[in-house]
């Protein structure tokens, strides 16, 4: 029996996990490429066959997306599956177009084939765009665990940039972790705040080995989601968060529509920023597409550690990279707090260095707010290197990294952060309660 020939469309995350859930000692598949996008240099990478199984004897190469015409033609692909997140549906369309015109079937997997149960219970917080506001969700709900005698754990979704082997069980408890690691800036978005919070947070590579371990030591598990993924687990409890500042995007991008159709629990963030009209466009969708969902509305809360810095300074303002890049934001946190406080927002686009030049070229909304990309040694450079050259009074830090301990800033930092608010941890903490998680 002839194998059928995959290629696995990815981003350094779902695809990989993919591959291990469905494909991997799957005898009527063999898997001969992924691509990668997103992620600068990626590409040059391969999965390695020590994580692959007993049917793969060579690592499995990594190519440009790009060069999917070509790839399926020359690796006589006969079936491409799409296998990352936050993307237009009309992006996913297109590459399907790209896969049929090339004589290959084009494949979504879901839930079913690639969704596993864990042994205690799982929390997922997902959302509809990156940067609605999941994360601060997440530690919210843990709090409200552990504060209940909980002893909880986070997973976070599948990130994993470097030497996959070494990647593939990632456990971080302290800053010291980063090192052993050798974390991105966008990692260390993710796991900061956790472990500033006392939590302990596991990523990685291979799922299943990573859930054994976090059931070891936890009561309750959250699932804290990456872009609009689904998870990567059963959930007891599916909570998504949306983001008024995109409304109508819950329906448009995948794939966050298919989270906003299976939520129990929709959380619509930043309610105290977004428009009224914007707001009730969401409640809308929510009772067209989901009327059972249990619905939160929450506002996004401002913590900025030396307020009186910003007043009347010219300010730049860095910002969480995948937020601003491919979640489409044109602003954050940071933004907002320069103008409640009466700052001056500086527009950095002339003083960019190298791949942050190429950001602002694919993303052409951005603007004012510079994002934190740091992908590799060579991108944190640039990045650097950009936030010393900006004229500016101050830097104003909203990304949930901490810049000032990755590189070196000529100028003073203010560090702004944002929570849950109160009246929204309150409508948490009945849900909570009512499913007897507390």
């Amino acid at each position: 029996m002839d194998r059928k020939r995959v290629l696995i469309l990815g981003a350094s995350g779902r695809d990989y996990w993919n591959f291990l859930t469905y494909f991997k000692d799957n005898p009527y598949y063999n898997v001969v490429a992924f691509t990668q996008t997103q992620i600068p240099g990626i590409e040059k990478r391969k999965f390695p066959a020590e994580l692959a199984g007993r049917l793969y004897k060579k690592d499995i190469p990594f190519y440009p997306e790009e060069k999917l015409p070509e790839l399926i033609k020359k690796l006589k692909v006969d079936k491409v599956v799409f296998a990352y997140s936050d993307v237009k549906h009309e992006d996913v369309m297109h590459l399907a177009s790209i896969a049929l015109a090339n004589g290959a079937d084009f494949i979504l997997l879901g839930p079913k084939s690639t969704i596993i149960k864990s042994k205690k219970k799982i929390i997922s917080v997902c959302a509809v765009r990156t940067g609605s506001g999941k994360s601060q969700t997440s530690r919210a709900i843990a709090k409200i665990l552990k504060d209940s005698g909980k002893k909880v754990v986070a997973i976070r979704h599948s990130m994993p940039y470097g030497d996959l082997l070494k990647q593939r069980v990632q456990r971080f408890e302290s800053e010291r972790d980063f090192k052993k690691h050798k974390t991105t800036i966008e990692e260390e978005e993710e796991y900061q705040p956790w472990i500033d919070n006392g939590f302990v947070v596991y990523a990685g590579v291979d799922y299943k080995e990573i859930l054994k371990k976090a059931e070891r030591e936890a009561d309750i598990i959250i699932w804290d989601g990456g872009n609009n993924d689904l998870p990567f687990y059963f959930s007891d409890l599916h909570i998504v968060v949306a983001d008024p500042h995109r409304a109508g995007h819950e329906l448009l991008y995948h794939p966050g529509e298919a989270n906003f159709r299976m939520a129990d629990v929709i959380v619509i963030n930043k309610v105290d920023s977004a428009k009224k009209k914007d707001i009730e466009l969401v409640k809308e969708n929510i009772k067209k597409y989901n009327p059972k969902a249990k619905v939160i509305l929450a506002r996004s809360e401002l913590i900025i550690d030396k307020p009186e810095m910003i007043k009347g300074k010219k300010c730049l303002v860095v910002g969480d990279g995948p937020t601003l890049s491919h979640g489409g934001m044109k602003f954050g946190a940071g933004t907002l707090a320069v103008k409640k406080y009466n700052g001056k927002l500086v527009d950095p686009r002339k003083y960019v260095f190298g791949s942050i030049k190429e950001i602002y070229r694919k993303y052409k909304h951005l603007e004012r707010e510079l994002p934190a990309m740091g992908y590799g040694k060579k991108q944190v450079h640039e990045l650097e290197l950009t936030i010393n050259k900006v004229p500016c009074d101050i830097v104003v830090d909203s990304t949930p990294a901490n810049l000032k301990r990755i590189i070196k800033v000529n100028k003073p930092v203010v560090e702004v952060d944002y929570e849950v608010g109160s009246k929204a941890i309150n409508e948490l903490k009945k849900i909570l309660r009512k499913d007897k998680f507390i």
